[in-house]
């Protein structure tokens, strides 16, 4: 289970996990080398590694319907200003392209709060009042894509609101694990 990481079945999410979203993919735990490229995109601006983690959800993930429509989870302001480049945006239009399938950015964040170095309690908190969603909320299946899954929050959260804005089945994919 990609939430509470017992063993599950294949939508990789176990029975007494309740989730805003229907399935969920995670390439790798948060260690050795995935940690590194991930540190290197997110703090040391190195850009064109979207490509490769890109590609490391590309490899790890189904074949999904192509009508599928790719969501990046949005980035806070301050962390686009620092890198030069919302992360999650550029990973989730990479994956699309070599899909092709169409990604659209769905989801805005209404606080700029920081969930790195916080509580588990504190993300929770954060993560219900960061995200809205579109008004218009496309019928088909969406792919949530994160980069790092810590406690879940900012999926649960952030597919929650695709669900009340409409959303017909959301499924979240992320790069690591957290643990």
């Amino acid at each position: 289970c990609v939430v509470c990481m017992q063993p599950t079945g294949s939508s990789n999410i176990c029975p007494s996990c309740k989730t805003s979203y229907a399935r969920a993919w995670c390439v790798s735990m948060r260690e050795g080398g995935v940690r590194t490229l991930i540190d290197a995109y997110k703090f040391e601006r190195s850009k064109s590694a979207s490509k490769v983690l890109a590609s490391l959800l590309d490899n790890s993930l189904p074949m999904l319907p192509e009508n599928t429509v790719v969501v990046p989870v949005p980035t806070v302001v301050k962390h686009i200003r620092q890198r030069g480049y919302d992360h999650t945006l550029l990973v989730a239009k990479q994956f699309a392209k070599t899909r092709q399938l169409r990604h659209a950015s769905l989801l805005s964040r209404q606080t700029n709060t920081v969930q790195r170095g916080v509580s588990k309690v504190q993300r929770a908190t954060q993560a219900k009042e960061a995200f809205v969603a579109a008004k218009t909320m496309p019928h088909v299946p969406i792919l949530l894509i994160d980069d790092v899954m810590t406690t879940g929050a900012t999926l649960q959260y952030a597919a929650q609101a695709l669900v009340n804005a409409g959303a017909a089945e959301v499924w979240v994919a992320v790069i690591a694990r957290q643990q």
